[in-house]
């Protein structure tokens, strides 16, 4: 999840029944955000553009024997960093594993206009294994991206409380209820390791308004 959502180009999450129609998106989108690919390698770990089949898939549990795994958490917070995101999902690094890592201080800071969301100020955490026992609270909206698919945002609605249960980077397991923002991002990365992306949460005619905009671009064609 990015830091600061820039401009709103997106791709449709496709009607499952109309196969020959899902697969025009997945190359338009492939092709669209093919620019960035190069940019996207020169991370710490390349990170996966929309397409990849690892994002649709449902990640498997870890166990503390799993291989480097102090440095796999190290090198995607850094990537995370080189990105200017508050969140990354191992699916985004091309592991289907159940691991994500999260800092969402930036959204903490005071800006001139506004001031920062408390809670996040010194949200900085590793999530192994993790379980949303349970999501509640009215919903909200906030503009999303994905580092996954670059320059593409839109207002996702998100409950504004989530459980979680999870194992830390010392695989001490945990359970924290979280608020605001926290809760925003802690969800859509839970959402990668589910193999769903947050444009799957958008309604058919949003997802038609973006496919026009997606079939603008130039680089589309």
């Amino acid at each position: 999840m990015p830091i600061r959502p820039q401009n709103s180009l997106y791709s449709l999450n496709t009607y499952p029944s109309i196969q020959i129609y899902e697969l025009i998106q997945e190359l338009l989108v492939a092709n669209y955000i093919g620019n960035f690919v190069g940019e996207l390698q020169e991370m710490k770990l390349p990170i996966v553009a929309y397409g990849d089949p690892v994002l649709r898939k449902k990640a498997e549990e870890i166990d503390e024997d799993y291989p480097n795994l102090k440095q796999l958490i190290d090198d995607m917070f850094e990537t995370m960093y080189n990105a200017r995101g508050v969140g990354l999902a191992a699916p985004q690094v091309g592991l289907p594993i159940r691991l994500f890592v999260v800092d969402g201080s930036p959204f903490g800071e005071d800006e001139e206009d506004s001031p920062g969301d408390p809670t996040v100020k010194d949200f900085k955490k590793v999530f192994i294994n993790p379980i949303i026992v349970k999501e509640y609270g009215d919903k909200w909206a906030f503009n999303e991206g994905c580092l996954s698919i670059p320059d593409i945002t839109e207002d996702v609605l998100r409950h504004a409380n989530v459980l979680i249960n999870y194992l830390d980077e010392n695989f001490e397991e945990q359970e924290i209820e979280l608020t605001g923002l926290a809760a925003r991002i802690v969800q859509h990365e839970y959402d990668h390791i589910e193999g769903k992306l947050f444009v799957d949460k958008l309604g058919p005619l949003k997802k038609t308004m973006l496919k026009l905009k997606l079939l603008k671009c130039p680089n589309s064609a």
